[in-house]
C-alpha cells in the first residue's frame, strides 16, 4: 500500500498543477481585467496558460499526427496507422499508404520504452514512409494493463520482437533505436537458433547500449552507483486506483520525468520562462516550436517494474549482451548464430546517452557472420537524438540506412530515392532542451 500511495501522491500533485493553471488562465481572462492596465493579468493568464498545458499533457498519449505522405508522381497519399499485431504490452502498428503500391522496402522500427511512447519516432517515421512500408512497435502504457495479463521483463520484450519479426517474415529490415538495441540483437539471435526462415533480411543499430562499459557515461555508469535493492526501494511504486493496471509494480512515468527535467533544469526554467512571456506579449501559437516539443517530451509512460530492474541488471550491471550470455526464459542465445543478416551500426560523435562505441560493440559479438555483411558509421558532431530524429538522420544517416538496405536486399536493380520529407528542421540537440539526458539506463 505504501507504494500506491506513493503513486497517487504524485498524481495528486499532477493534478492539482494542473488545476492551478487552469484556475490562473481563467483568472486572467476574465473581461473585466481590461479596466486595469496592469501587465500582471496577462502574466498570470500566461503563466497559467503553459502550466495547465504542461501537466495536463503527461498523462496523454500523443496521436502519431502523420496525415500524408508525398509519392514519387507528386500527389499525397494519406496515411493510416492501423495494428496488424495486438498484444497486452505492445502493438505491431503499420503506416498504412492509401492508394499507393506496396514498396519493396519493408522497414520494423523498434521504438525504445524507456519512458516515453513510440510517437518519439514520428519524424523517423515520416522520413521514411515516402520510400518503404514501415511498422512500428508501439509499446503500452504500464499502468493501463491490468494485473492479470502477468509479467513483462526484457525475456518477454525480446520474445515480443521476435514475434512481430516473425509476423513481418523474412523480408524485413529492422532498424532499432537506442534502448532496444541490444534485445533487437538478441531477438534476431534468437530467431537464427530457433527460426531461421524468420530471420530479417537487415538489422540495422542506432545509438544503443550493447556494451554500456565500452565506453561509460553519466547515464551507463547510474547502473554502476546503486544496488539493486536501493534501486528497487526508491524507483518502483504500485499504480493508484485511478488506472485499469492498479496494482501493477511500475517504474512510473512521472517519477522517470522528474529525473529528465533535474538534468537540465535551467534549460527548462528558461524555456518555459519565455514561452510564458511570448504568451504574455501574444507572440505564442499552439503549435509552435516550444509547444511542439514540449506536448512530446512530457507525455510520459510507466514501465513495468520487472522489465525496468531486469534491464538494469541484466543489460548495464551483468552486461549479459555484451559477455554474449543473455538467456530468453533460461534458453542460451549466442550472438554469433546470426550468419546471414547484414548488421549495420550508427553512432553519434557527441552522444552522452549512449556514447560511441557502446553500440559498435555488436560487431564483434557477430562471430559466424562474413566481414562483408558488418558495416558501421560514426556521425561527426552529432548528438543522441540526431542520430534518429534531428538534421543528421534527414541528411547523412537516413540515406545510409536505406542504401545499405538496398544493398542486402537480394533485390536487383536500382531503387528510386525521394528527399526526405520536411520535417522539424532542428534536430532536438537544437531546442530548447539542448543536451538533454535520459535519467537512467533506460
Amino acid at each position: 500500500m505504501r507504494y500506491m500511495m506513493n503513486y497517487d501522491l504524485t498524481e495528486t500533485i499532477r493534478v492539482t498543477n494542473q488545476w492551478l493553471g487552469a484556475t490562473a488562465e481563467a483568472m486572467g481572462s476574465y473581461p473585466a481585467t481590461g479596466l486595469f492596465p496592469n501587465p500582471m493579468f496577462q502574466v498570470i493568464r500566461a503563466w497559467g496558460d503553459v502550466t495547465q498545458r504542461s501537466f495536463s499533457r503527461m498523462v496523454i498519449k500523443p496521436d502519431w499526427d502523420i496525415q500524408s505522405v508525398l509519392n514519387y508522381d507528386g500527389r499525397d497519399n494519406v496515411v493510416s496507422v492501423e495494428p496488424v499485431l495486438k498484444k497486452p504490452f505492445g502493438d505491431l502498428v503499420q503506416f498504412k499508404v492509401q492508394g499507393r503500391p506496396a514498396r519493396t522496402r519493408r522497414i520494423l522500427l523498434v521504438a525504445p520504452m524507456s519512458g516515453h511512447y513510440a510517437t518519439l519516432l514520428r519524424s523517423t517515421v515520416q522520413s521514411l514512409l515516402a520510400d518503404a512500408d514501415v511498422w512500428v512497435t508501439d509499446w503500452h502504457n504500464a499502468r493501463d494493463i491490468p494485473v492479470s495479463e502477468g509479467k513483462f521483463d526484457v525475456d518477454d520484450y525480446t520474445l515480443y520482437l521476435a514475434d512481430f519479426i516473425r509476423h513481418l517474415g523474412p523480408d524485413t529490415h529492422v532498424i532499432a533505436v537506442c534502448q532496444p538495441v541490444p534485445l533487437a540483437l538478441a531477438a534476431t539471435a534468437y530467431l537464427a537458433a530457433e527460426d531461421p526462415k524468420a530471420q530479417p533480411k537487415t538489422l540495422t543499430l542506432i545509438g544503443g547500449p550493447v556494451d554500456p562499459d565500452a565506453n561509460p557515461s553519466d547515464v551507463t555508469d547510474f547502473g554502476r552507483r546503486v544496488t539493486m535493492g536501493q534501486l528497487e526501494k526508491s524507483v518502483i511504486q504500485r499504480v493508484g486506483f485511478k488506472y485499469a493496471g492498479a496494482g501493477r509494480m511500475v517504474y512510473p512515468g512521472l517519477l522517470q520525468l522528474t529525473s529528465f527535467i533535474s538534468m537540465n533544469a535551467e534549460k527548462h526554467l528558461s524555456a518555459f520562462t519565455n514561452q510564458i512571456i511570448a504568451e504574455a506579449k501574444g507572440e505564442a501559437r499552439d503549435n509552435d516550436r516550444h509547444n511542439k516539443f514540449y506536448d512530446e517530451y512530457l507525455a510520459v509512460m510507466d514501465m513495468t517494474a520487472e522489465f525496468y530492474l531486469s534491464t538494469v541488471e541484466r543489460i548495464f550491471k551483468q552486461r549479459d549482451i555484451a559477455l554474449n550470455r543473455f538467456t530468453v526464459n533460461g534458453t542460451p542465445v549466442d550472438i554469433g548464430a546470426i550468419t546471414n543478416v547484414a548488421v549495420f551500426v550508427v553512432e553519434g560523435e557527441e552522444d552522452d546517452i549512449s556514447a560511441p562505441g557502446q553500440c559498435l560493440a555488436a560487431l564483434p559479438l557477430l562471430t559466424g557472420l562474413p566481414d562483408a555483411k558488418k558495416s558501421s558509421h560514426l556521425e561527426p558532431g552529432a548528438g543522441h537524438y540526431g542520430i534518429f530524429a534531428g538534421r543528421s538522420w534527414r541528411n547523412n544517416i537516413r540515406p545510409l540506412v536505406l542504401n545499405f538496405i538496398d544493398e542486402n536486399s537480394g533485390i536487383d536493380g536500382p531503387r528510386r530515392t525521394v528527399n526526405a520529407p520536411a520535417v522539424e528542421k532542428a534536430d532536438m540537440k537544437e531546442t530548447p532542451l539542448s543536451g538533454a539526458r535520459h535519467a537512467t539506463p533506460v
